[in-house]
């Protein structure tokens, strides 16, 4: 850990940190498996489907940022490579050998759901350890991750 001035304990930092960096690695991935959907989406609704997708990876690059940034600013080290996300990341693996839009549809919301429910998880971990800085920053990312599940999984509503 970094030095800092900010006025939460080092234990606690530290806490926080290791939080964040299971989120990091799990944002990342959701990013590229996002991409992957983008990618290989095939079918009757494929433009829809292939600007969502892109539209999904898009807005998960800031909350990859941010996350990254707040471990930092808590004087951690953010390890955002592809590999270190690789290695790190508790999301399910996507199917590569999908292409049909609802089999993508299916996934993106399942891995969406799940990144969610983390994110909401580490709300509470966040304000138990007094850090309503980080709580407030993850409830943010919680509602566009709800957001993007909408959006997603609409398509499998009628």
């Amino acid at each position: 850990m970094h030095n800092t001035k900010i006025d939460i304990a080092r234990e606690k930092r530290e806490s926080l940190t290791e939080m964040l960096s299971q989120r990091l690695a799990d944002a990342a991935d959701l990013r590229s498996q996002a991409k992957q959907a983008h990618w290989n989406v095939k079918g009757m609704n494929f433009i829809a489907l292939h600007e969502l997708f892109d539209r999904v990876a898009t807005e998960l690059e800031p909350v990859v940022d941010d996350i990254a940034e707040r471990i930092t600013t808590l004087g951690g080290t953010a390890n955002g490579t592809v590999r270190v996300a690789a290695q790190n990341s508790s999301l399910t693996e996507y199917p590569l050998e999908i292409t049909d839009g609802a089999d993508h549809v299916e996934a993106l919301s399942n891995v969406l759901a799940d990144f969610g429910k983390k994110v909401r998880a580490d709300i509470a971990q966040a304000d138990e350890i007094g850090d309503a800085d980080t709580a407030d920053l993850l409830t943010g990312i919680s509602r566009n991750i709800d957001k993007l599940l909408w959006f997603v999984e609409s398509h499998q509503q009628s």
